[in-house]
């Protein structure tokens, strides 16, 4: 609708939007691109644990630079069957989280274990995982020491010294052949066991102190890591993805999308719905109650009637229009007529009171004011003009 404005509009222009944004604007450009650029240039030194591209505190970047020095080429995977197709007799393979593996996943490993002829390092492998890698071990406890003495005649044990295999895991095997090393409380830390592939050993290592970045140069850790994954050419680190990971005896496949929600987002969900219930009722008390306002621009009541006629029109509300037109000739006629406003709107009281200002009799008052909904447009345009003439014959009776 258009109007005749009565002041200075309060709208802001466009110049006043940007110099009241702009600060906000440039402060939020600096710190996307401050973010963007910070993400970019630490993407390639950030990864996950044991990660021998990782340069972080709990990666394997600095053990990974020294065995590259001495000749032995790293290759990561993500997956089980790509571990096992790179494993071989000139392979050490590096099982990260064998705890988290499934059942698919197991196998796989395990296949590689009796088939390659190489060295499978299992990194505090435990619990129900160890029966199925390493049949002929089990686990005894923790170990509480972190820095244990060797205590076997393996030679990368003896080279190496005291080292940080503590913390986690102790083992026990009835297997032929073991090597039991850096004992704590009787029961070993390290496990070397032959498999069936002559040339081949499984190291089952109760901690990953030994190859994290941050402990790599305390005691005898480095050349510990460096004999148990430097003896062969190639070095295969399977750090296992999310669709590889699973709990034992399970299987990752066809979970449904809230399967895979963690169990805590629940009740976070049903905090952030209470704070904001109560930043809800807050802020309402704050606002207090509704208050008016006075338009900058104000609409001629002419104008405000065509509107609204034409909102009918659209809608085809000839009922809703009819109603309006006889509520409101009705209000004025009691006025004319003596009739209390109360009572207005009531035939009994009204339709007597205006038929005795009409001489003629002409008009069927009780049809005109209180009838049925014209039955099209032009019925409504007709009962508007009869409304008009049976006010205009009160007034000057």
């Amino acid at each position: 609708m258009t109007g005749t404005s009565t002041g200075t509009s309060t709208a802001p222009t466009g110049a006043q939007l940007w110099t009241r944004t702009r600060g906000f604007l440039v402060a939020l450009a600096v710190l996307l691109v401050g973010s963007i650029a910070l993400a970019g240039l630490q993407s390639g030194n950030h990864h996950g644990h044991l990660d021998p591209r990782s340069a972080d505190p709990y990666g394997s970047r600095a053990l990974a630079e020294l065995l590259a020095e001495r000749g032995v080429t790293s290759q990561v995977v993500t997956t089980a069957r790509e571990a096992a197709d790179a494993a071989g007799p000139g392979t050490t393979l590096v099982v990260t989280a064998p705890d988290l593996l499934g059942d698919r996943q197991l196998r796989a490993v395990r296949s590689a274990i009796d088939l390659s002829g190489g060295r499978t390092v299992l990194v505090a492998p435990g619990g129900p995982t160890l029966p199925r890698l390493a049949p002929g071990a089990h686990t005894e406890g923790t170990a509480h020491q972190d820095r244990l003495d060797p205590g076997c005649a393996l030679p990368a044990a003896r080279a190496a010294g005291r080292a940080g295999t503590g913390g986690e895991h102790r083992y026990t095997t009835d297997t032929p052949g073991a090597t039991a090393c850096y004992p704590s409380d009787g029961n070993p830390t390290l496990l070397v066991l032959p498999t069936a592939t002559p040339g081949g050993d499984t190291v089952l290592l109760g901690s990953d102190t030994i190859l994290l970045n941050r402990s790599l140069a305390e005691e005898g850790n480095a050349s510990l890591a460096l004999h148990l994954l430097g003896s062969r050419a190639k070095l295969v680190w399977y750090l296992p993805s999310p669709a590889d990971t699973a709990p034992a005896g399970d299987e990752p496949d066809d979970k449904s999308l809230l399967e895979l929600v963690p169990a805590g987002w629940g009740w976070a969900l049903l905090q952030l719905l209470l704070a904001a219930g109560l930043a809800a009722l807050w802020r309402a008390r704050r606002l207090g109650p509704l208050v008016t306002e006075e338009l900058p621009v104000a609409v001629r009541a002419s104008e405000a009637a065509e509107g609204r006629a034409r909102l009918y029109r659209k809608a085809g509300a000839r009922d809703r229009a009819a109603t309006v037109l006889r509520a409101a000739t009705r209000e004025r006629l009691a006025a004319l007529v003596g009739v209390p406003p109360g009572r207005a709107h009531t035939p009994e009281a009204l339709v007597p009171a205006v038929s005795v200002r009409l001489p003629d009799r002409a008009h069927d008052v009780t049809t005109l004011l209180f009838g049925p909904t014209p039955a099209d447009d032009a019925a409504l345009v007709a009962l508007a003009d009869h409304l008009d003439a049976l006010e205009r014959e009160v007034r000057t009776s």
